[in-house]
């Protein structure tokens, strides 16, 4: 990094206004003055709605829906991009600057190859040839770690992973080797695993190019990685700005070590005790070897690509089964299971002793009503053209025939239950940040008043204090509604502040199954083992000593040969066993574990019981 000469970015009293809906303006990003050195990465930290990707999209000259630039100068690599029309302004985006976003799958057009997206920018500035772009595109596919470089770019982006896409919209961002780069939150989706792979690849190319980066991100553990500087937003202000060892030890403002202290916690929470319940009642929703895939049947009833096999289960009412495990272990495959979006081609789902049918076609209102799914993508799940009351509205009227002032104020009941103002009822979802659209997202499925509510990854795009807000908000509701949850995340700390009990995936199956108290105890599966291993520390360098040995890898589908499907990635495995015969299953106090060594042997093995992965 070069801290000399003049800085490549330059806001001095940036403001930037919205017009509401009466047609006043708003001041949402107030007197904001910071620089970017050529060959830094300075952060931008702070909970949702502080103002970090308004600003960061300043850089690009681009202000969203009714926003503007009302005042100030935004100034980058020698262009005043606040002033600059339109037209002027498209000729710097894509070569000038440049912009990685949250959401991969959403920035790619899942219709065409990927090469030919990559290198779409460097061709419509007309930087270079179609074949010189393919090189220099191949080469990024290399330095961002990409598996198989050269003929990864012939495949459309759902052949790919959440990890690799991500990697592969930043090779976008880089082909026409741009002044600066804006990464806004590119790993916040991602498991833990993926993330760290993610994390690597970009630190690394941006250090080997010399890049100059803005890092938007709620996530100061992740920022402690790559970031230089730190600027701490809230309320579209600047608390404070410096060095990232400064911000996170020696933190000047209140916010700050709020913020600080939000992302160091891991204080598991006490279980819910058990709701009354008669002997001999049901489960209120139990799964019972489910297996589920794609690509049609055989004649045996097999799905052609397994995702679930064999999975059952049980959750309680007003209880919380936690769902952790890398991208493809199938979470998100067994929550569309549950809900009736996907149909098992086996086994069975029961909803308080009575069996569901597979499709959500065949189920009756009732059924439909009490088990709710809120999706891990609110920029998807939300219609961009449907305003915010009127998406959490429609299930109010559907489930409960609600209607005219009736509905309006269950509707601004429900946003102030998620903690948004009623206000937002009139916005729409592109008027608001990303951890207020996951919270619409999440008041729409309370709309419906349900009994389970299926949690996948609800708190991955929000900041820790959000989050953590988000929480306490789902633990109240089990206590005053007897909500259960089944709560997908790859989280570790999230799976101790709420669940009861938890279960791992690996390519399709359970590894383990651990109550909240086992869950804090010394043995566990090598694989839970591992995703413990990877929460990044709140320190930096940690990136760095991580264990990259068994933090990467794909996890491998259902339907593999014999033997465990952690074979490979694991620390602690007997060839000539381990990959030959499925592990056993082993119960112990709280616990279930298949693993091939048990208790007695993941015990005795050294590093295992302290919790560590050996190299």
């Amino acid at each position: 990094m070069s801290l000399s000469g003049d800085p490549l970015v330059r806001l001095t009293g940036l403001e930037i206004s919205v017009r509401d809906a009466q047609g006043q303006d708003k001041i949402i990003v107030r007197d904001i003055s910071l620089e970017v050195q050529p060959g830094e990465v300075l952060a931008l930290i702070g909970e949702s709605g502080s103002g970090k990707t308004t600003i960061a999209l300043s850089m690009l000259g681009y202000t969203r829906g009714a926003c503007r630039i009302s005042d100030g100068t935004v100034e980058v690599a020698g262009h005043r991009l606040d002033s600059l029309p339109e037209a002027r302004l498209q000729g710097l985006r894509g070569r000038v600057v440049s912009y990685v976003a949250q959401s991969a799958a959403a920035a790619f057009n899942p219709m065409l190859p990927i090469m030919r997206q990559v290198i779409e920018p460097a061709l419509v500035h007309g930087l270079m040839t179609r074949e010189a772009a393919e090189d220099k595109a191949r080469g990024l596919f290399r330095a961002l770690a990409l598996p198989r470089p050269d003929t990864v770019g012939d495949r459309y982006p759902h052949q790919v992973s959440g990890g690799q896409l991500q990697r592969l919209m930043a090779a976008m961002a880089l082909i026409t080797d741009p002044a600066l780069v804006i990464f806004d939150e590119p790993t916040t989706a991602l498991d833990v695993t993926t993330q760290i792979e993610v994390l690597k690849a970009f630190k690394a190319v941006v250090r080997d190019l010399g890049t100059t980066a803005v890092y938007v991100s709620h996530d100061l553990a992740v920022v402690a990685q790559i970031a230089d500087r730190i600027c701490v937003l809230r309320d579209g202000m600047v608390q404070e700005q410096g060095r990232v060892e400064e911000i996170l030890f020696h933190p000047r403002q209140d916010y700050t070590r709020a913020l600080v202290a939000a992302a160091a916690a891991r204080v598991p929470a006490a279980p819910m005790p058990d709701l009354p319940r008669d002997a001999g009642d049901p489960p209120l929703i139990q799964m019972r070897d489910v297996v589920a895939g794609y690509g049609g049947v055989d004649a045996q009833g097999n799905p052609q690509v397994r995702i679930l096999d064999g999975v059952s289960f049980a959750i309680e009412r007003g209880k919380v089964l936690g769902v952790i495990g890398e991208s493809g272990s199938g979470k998100s495959t067994l929550a569309r299971v549950v809900a009736g979006l996907h149909a098992p081609a086996s086994g069975r789902v029961n909803l308080d002793g009575y069996t569901l049918e597979g499709e959500i076609r065949h189920r009756d209102k009732e059924q439909l009503r009490r088990v709710q799914l809120v999706f891990q993508n609110a920029d998807t799940a939300l219609n961009p053209a449907v305003s915010v009351g009127e998406a959490i509205g429609r299930p109010l009227t559907f489930f409960h025939a609600l209607r005219g002032a009736d509905r309006k104020a269950e509707v601004a009941r429900l946003l102030d239950l998620v903690r948004l103002p009623a206000a937002l009822a009139g916005r729409l979802p592109g008027e608001l940040s990303g951890g207020q659209k996951q919270r619409v997202n999440l008041a729409r499925a309370l709309a419906a008043r349900p009994d389970l509510l299926l949690c996948d990854e609800v708190t991955s795009a929000l900041d820790p204090v959000v989050a953590e807000a988000v929480l306490d908000l789902l633990i109240d509701l089990r206590r005053e509604l007897g909500l259960a949850y089944m709560f997908i995340t790859h989280d570790i700390g999230i799976v101790r502040a709420i669940a009861d009990e938890v279960m791992v995936l690996y390519g399709g199956v359970p590894v383990e199954l651990a109550s909240h108290e086992a869950l804090e105890g010394p043995l566990h599966h090598p694989y839970t083992r591992l995703l413990m291993a990877s929460v990044p520390e709140l320190r930096p360098g940690w990136l760095e000593a991580a264990n990259s040995a068994f933090s990467c890898g794909s996890t491998p589908g259902a339907g593999h040969a014999a033997g465990c499907r952690f074979f490979q990635r694991c620390a602690v495995s007997h060839p000539g066993l381990c990959d030959v015969l499925d592990p056993a299953v082993h119960v112990g106090a709280g616990q279930t574990i298949a693993c091939h060594r048990g208790f007695d042997g993941l015990q005795a093995t050294p590093g295992i019981a302290q919790g560590a992965i050996p190299a």
